[in-house]
């Protein structure tokens, strides 16, 4: 299945040497996770203030940041033996807030509560459906169309072309209405290769 999170393993070996950089500073995957938090949480509160045109751009720059300290914090657990229950609870609930931090405002800036309502509880679900694969199998499940870093993508994508000037307010209902399909197909086949 076609999806942005393929490109984990490149993306992941260009964050190494700031992986190493940020370990030699003791910074640990916690520490790192909250900042991602954090980053979402701004991100989100500059969209909900409509703090200027200017925030539509540097809300997708903030969203590469984000997937950036997304990817750091795991792979600092794994290469430096840093893996705890702890840090593996603010990962998974890090990552829904964030979503809801940064998907919400995206009411206020579109105007189409309904839709990007169901992109939000459709989003948490999908990375709900992640987490009960572990429960059940074993093994967190990240399959499928529109998951978390292709919503991101989706996201960052849709408010430059904001930031550019293009009409996308007509356009919005089929985007998110697809996207939220998307998320339907990658929940099941999540839910369904756990159960196999």
């Amino acid at each position: 299945m076609i999806s942005i999170y393929n490109l984990k393993p490149r993306f992941q070996k260009f964050l190494k040497p700031l992986l190493e950089a940020l370990h030699h500073l003791r910074i640990t995957p916690n520490m790192i996770t909250i900042y991602s938090v954090l980053v979402s949480l701004v991100i989100g509160i500059s969209l909900w203030l409509n703090l200027g045109k200017y925030v539509l751009l540097l809300a997708p720059i903030g969203l590469i940041f984000r997937m950036m300290l997304n990817a750091l914090d795991g792979m600092m657990a794994s290469a430096y033996h840093l893996k705890s229950k702890k840090g593996e609870v603010y990962n998974e609930l890090g990552d829904v807030l964030s979503d809801l931090f940064i998907y919400i405002p995206l009411i206020k800036v579109t105007g189409h509560l309904p839709v990007i309502l169901l992109f939000v509880i459709l989003s948490v679900l999908n990375e709900f459906a992640g987490i009960l694969s572990k429960a059940v199998s074993g093994v967190r499940r990240y399959d499928g169309p529109m998951g978390k870093s292709d919503r991101a993508f989706l996201v960052g994508l849709y408010l430059l072309l904001l930031f550019f000037g293009l009409p996308m307010n007509q356009f919005t209902n089929y985007i998110f209405a697809g996207a939220s399909l998307l998320i339907i197909a990658g929940t099941v086949l999540r839910l369904t290769k756990a159960i196999k």
